[in-house]
């Protein structure tokens, strides 16, 4: 009994012993598992550290994930990382192509780059391990990001250096309107509307009226005026936020410049336009009347109020033809089609024509293409210049009857010695027209034809040294045989303005010889 006793107390202990040495067991084995089911850089003094697969992130740190959500571009982990760290290892992507054949790599940055850093790649399983470490990391306090923190001191740097050279003006408003933050751009203004002795205070002077910025309206512009220097302009943006309004101005004085030279040139045409005698009207692309002048009235004979309405190309000239400032057309519909071709042409640079009106004026029509497929029409009242041609053209006709009924042959030529006209008489005479037949007409040419048909004399040579004279000329005069025996007396005399008259007259039928000439006759 007592021996069952004792080995049931050894049976218990040993029992006891292997189960407190299970229970450890199961304890280790359960931290070994959480351990791995943890990610392997879930420890919070992983630095900062990727794992990837090619280009694809497998795992990250906290601390590298805070970094790639510092980085704040589009696009991969990859793409991110890799924007982050070329600059600072300006040979990262050279580099990294060797880990494939080494396996491991390590980069430092130079001396110029503050602060400095390092970076380790290692390739293992076709996975690449990249970590980046800080040479003060080490003394560092434990759970202390130091990659992180300088990287968020470098973007803080970048934006105050942006911020101090842009040359806008960036300023913030609380909800009352004060003027709450504003950028180095603003408080140089600020500071040269100071009065001598002033310092800034808070809150910061308002470079604008309240009222203006406070309406909240994007794309207004100011005037920032100055003491000793031009004005200087603004366009004024604005964004609400929780903080308050944001404002941004940029300069703009040379678009201001710009606009203002571009309005003076405007008005400067619309005066000249104004004084045109010739009607002016311009299409846009869509063909709607853009610009007219004050001319364009009076020859149209439409209302300002209808050319306000900036009607179209064909408004306007239906609008005209109703006035009967438009040539009546026997058929409508060809006379729409010809307008089509009035555009067609007019865009192309090639459209003149001249109307005649029921009123009895004269219209000229001209159409110019302009840039962008503008067009512009010129409507110019030519009445009086037709009058003119017309009376000339009469006076012309009635010379020419007067000069036709004289017995004698005449010719006309002018100071450089050309033919300006002949009569009937001479046109029977000599059994021509020369200015149809005889190409220039000049005086040298019809000597040779007048020497042609005369016998010998030397009064033809006289008569050319008399035609090439310019200073005082004394007439001559002289008698020639015809080669049908007639005998012809022939005059060359000095009109007005240096022109030269020759008259041939017969004297008689016969075969009479003067003195003062000879002549051959043809059998």
């Amino acid at each position: 009994m007592d021996i069952d006793l004792a080995q049931a107390g050894t049976l218990l202990v040993i029992s006891f012993l292997a189960a407190t040495f299970g229970a450890f067991l199961l304890a280790a084995l359960h931290r070994n598992s959480a351990r791995q089911r943890e990610a392997i850089f879930s420890d919070t003094y992983g630095g900062t550290t990727f794992l990837f697969d090619g280009e694809i992130l497998i795992d990250s740190t906290p601390a590298a994930r805070a970094l790639l959500a510092l980085i704040g571009l589009n696009g991969t982990p990859w793409m991110r990382l890799q924007a982050y760290l070329t600059p600072r290892f300006p040979d990262f992507e050279t580099q990294l192509m060797r880990l494939q054949h080494e396996g491991r790599l390590m980069l430092a940055t130079g001396d110029e780059m503050n602060p400095a850093l390092v970076l380790k790649a290692e390739s293992r399983g076709g996975l690449t391990r990249i970590t980046l470490l800080d040479p003060e990391e080490q003394t560092a306090a434990p759970g202390h990001d130091i990659v992180t923190e300088k990287a968020v001191q470098d973007e803080l740097a970048q934006l105050r250096d942006i911020m101090v050279r842009i040359p806008s003006i960036i300023w913030r408003e609380g909800p009352e309107g004060e003027v709450i933050w504003a950028n180095s751009a603003y408080l140089d203004h600020a500071i040269d509307r100071l009065r001598p002795g002033q310092d800034l205070s808070w809150p910061l002077p308002r470079l604008f009226d309240k009222i203006a910025s406070m309406q909240g309206i994007s794309g207004q512009r100011l005037r920032l005026t100055q003491a000793d220097q031009p004005d200087i302009w603004f366009d004024i943006l604005c964004q609400d936020s929780e903080a308050g309004r944001l404002f941004i101005g940029q300069p703009v004085n040379a678009l201001v410049q710009a606009e203002t030279a571009l309005r003076d040139f405007t008005q400067t045409l619309t005066k000249t336009f104004a004084h045109l005698p010739i009607g002016l009207a311009i299409f846009d692309r869509q063909r709607q009347l853009a610009l007219f002048n004050p001319a364009m009235l009076d020859l149209s004979g439409l209302p300002p109020d209808f050319l306000s309405m900036r009607p179209t190309l064909f408004a306007l000239l239906d609008a005209m033809r109703d006035r009967n400032m438009i040539p009546e057309p026997k058929d409508y519909h060809a006379w729409r089609k010809q307008m089509a071709e009035i555009e067609r042409a007019a865009s192309s640079g090639h459209f003149e024509e001249t109307w005649a009106l029921p009123s009895g004026q004269t219209y000229r029509i001209i159409g110019r293409p302009h840039p962008n497929g503008a067009l512009a029409l010129m409507f110019e009242d030519i009445s009086t210049e037709v009058s003119q041609m017309r009376r000339y053209r009469a006076d012309l006709e009635l010379s020419q009857s007067v000069v036709d009924s004289v017995d004698q042959a005449l010719a006309v030529f002018s100071p450089a010695g050309l033919l300006v006209m002949t009569n009937a008489a001479y046109n029977q005479l000599w059994s021509h027209e020369p200015a149809a037949s005889l190409g220039a007409g000049s005086f040298t040419v019809l000597c040779d034809h007048w020497r042609s048909r005369t016998g010998p004399s030397t009064l033809w040579a006289e008569s050319e040294r008399f035609a090439a004279e310019t200073e005082a000329r004394t007439a001559v005069t002289g008698e020639v045989r015809l080669l049908d025996g007639r005998l012809l007396d022939c005059c060359f005399s000095t009109l007005a303005g240096g022109s030269t008259l020759a008259r041939f007259k017969i004297v008689s039928p016969g075969a009479e010889i003067s003195d003062g000439s000879q002549s051959l006759m043809r059998a």
